[in-house]
């Protein structure tokens, strides 16, 4: 009976490292001097990651997935070149049905593939241009290697 328990859980063990192996890691640091906090959320499936300022207004949001999101990004809306861990990508306007809330000029939405099976949606919310390309140059800057990676806000 005691192999049989102990079989039992060295599975439940080995399933439970190859899930943590899959997972995508947690967020990455920001930048010391951004007055940025992350609020991080973690499934099995997913690391989110929301950048908020010190009086709460969220500018960032990144989510980590092993799964492309496939989020339609319309070339009619396509604006700034970019990279992000080290790829290239484009940064769009996202497509709310032709509405344009305040705000809509600076806010931007990528989804890059970074790594095998590695994908990060990223989008901006930015109070001006000049905060927009600052929050490009942040996205930009970012270090996904999982020796770097926070673990925790």
């Amino acid at each position: 009976m005691n192999i049989l328990r102990a079989t039992v859980c060295l599975s439940l063990l080995l399933s439970a490292a190859a899930a943590s192996a899959q997972s995508p890691s947690g967020c990455p640091s920001l930048p010391s001097g951004s007055d940025l906090q992350w609020q991080e959320q973690v499934t099995s499936s997913f690391v989110l990651c929301k950048a908020s300022t010190a009086d709460g207004r969220e500018v960032m949001s990144l989510m980590l997935s092993n799964r492309d999101p496939e989020i339609p990004l319309a070339r009619p809306l396509r604006q700034e070149k970019g990279t992000f861990a080290g790829e290239s990508l484009y940064w769009y306007q996202p497509d709310l049905g032709g509405q344009q809330p305040p705000g809509y000029a600076t806010r931007r939405v990528t989804v890059v593939k970074f790594d095998k099976n590695r994908y990060a949606q990223i989008s901006l919310y930015a109070s001006d241009a000049g905060e927009l390309g600052s929050l490009q140059s942040m996205a930009r800057g970012m270090n996904l290697n999982p020796s770097t990676v926070a673990s925790s806000p």
